[in-house]
């Protein structure tokens, strides 16, 4: 009997490396686990070097059926038991396989906070012999029952993290060294998807503001996305050239943290924000938006500040009181640093999944292991 895990992300992002997390935990506990991921994707290239069993599909489309037809045949094949789809794509097209080859047990996980298109496939796609939704956050599951999907279906369990890559890291001067800032430069960053709803623009416009009150403050953007070129034309129009720093996309992200003088996440929607468990782990104060499942990592006043989204002028002003405030920041950080451990850890996210297809399995009397 086996469990196959699908994740088509193309790219490496949150998701993917929750859904990492998860076959890595399960390989350990001795369950026999098939992870389908995009050919020659970031995913796929991390899931061989940690040795995983990796079944690599292309999925070209939410209606590739060649690629459905293909993985059902591996589900039949494998004696697939349980079914767990990773993001959007893959549930589109894994749905379908595993209705062709009566995989038992569908498991869906949840990580954003975009309602549900209005219309009664979308709604079908998440409900149609599903037997449970994993939303990461409070704020998802909210925005699922606002689409209609039952209550009975839906479990949160929060995104978890790896602590060990934050241990190893000893040097907390590498982008000082890299780019040449100034041992007094504050240096603040984000790392996240160029996207709209990340509200990069927001940031840009509140360094406007910083530069003018705090001109030792700089801004570190972390990522890649559609945006890049839209991005880099506001902060050349907006004359923050010098202080705004695009790196791209990057493999080294614990040690660009630990360079880091403050952590921010500027999002509009989000689901939860790995990244913030990610600072919090680094040791970073942390100023973030008050939306989606942010309020449940970043407890205002406590872990962290939270400001409104769309509003540049109100994240200026919650870094400025950070930036003049070091202590305060560094009481923050050590409140996060504790609390990410206690709460956020890899190990009892996979602990509470396992749990969640015991439990479902159960129900239909089927043995996993």
């Amino acid at each position: 009997m086996s469990l196959f895990q699908i994740d088509a992300g193309k790219e490496w992002r949150g998701g993917q490396r929750q859904s990492l997390f998860l076959v890595k935990e399960l390989r350990r506990k001795g369950y026999l686990v098939y992870f389908v991921v995009q050919p020659s994707s970031p995913l796929h290239r991390k899931a061989a070097e940690a040795g995983l069993p990796v079944l690599p599909l292309r999925m070209s489309n939410e209606a590739d059926f060649f690629a459905a037809f293909r993985l059902s045949r591996a589900m039949k094949k494998r004696k697939c038991r349980l079914v767990h789809f990773h993001d959007a794509h893959g549930l589109a097209v894994g749905a379908t396989a595993a209705r062709w080859a009566h995989v038992p047990l569908r498991i869906i996980s949840r990580r954003v906070d975009f309602p549900l298109q209005n219309s009664s496939f979308s709604r079908r796609k998440y409900t149609r012999d599903v037997d449970a939704i994993i939303a990461i956050s409070e704020g998802v599951k909210k925005v699922l029952l606002d689409s209609r999907v039952p209550w009975s279906l839906i479990h949160v369990i929060p995104s978890g993290i790896d602590f060990s890559p934050f241990r190893e890291v000893t040097c907390r001067d590498f982008l000082r060294r890299e780019f040449s800032f100034a041992p007094d430069d504050y240096l603040v960053g984000i790392v996240a998807a160029l996207e709209d709803h990340k509200g990069h623009t927001d940031l840009i416009q509140a360094a406007k503001i910083l530069k003018e009150q705090a001109p030792k403050v700089r801004i570190v953007v972390v990522g890649t996305g559609s945006l890049r070129l839209t991005l880099n034309k506001q902060v050349h129009d907006l004359g923050v050239e010098d202080i705004v720093f695009f790196l791209g996309f990057r493999e080294d992200v614990p040690q660009i943290l630990a360079s880091l003088d403050l952590f921010v996440l500027s999002s509009h929607l989000e689901g939860m924000g790995s990244s913030l468990l990610d600072a919090m782990a680094s040791r970073l104060p942390i100023v973030a938006t008050r939306t989606g499942g942010i309020p449940e990592v970043v407890i205002d006043g406590e872990t962290g500040l939270l400001v409104p989204p769309y509003d540049p002028a109100s994240l200026a002003q919650a870094i400025l009181t950070l930036y003049r405030d070091r202590e305060r920041a560094a009481r923050l950080a050590q409140r996060g640093f504790q609390t990410v451990h206690k709460k956020f850890s890899a190990e009892a996210m996979a602990e509470k999944v396992i749990d969640l297809y015991e439990q479902c399995a159960g129900r239909k009397r089927i043995v996993l292991t």
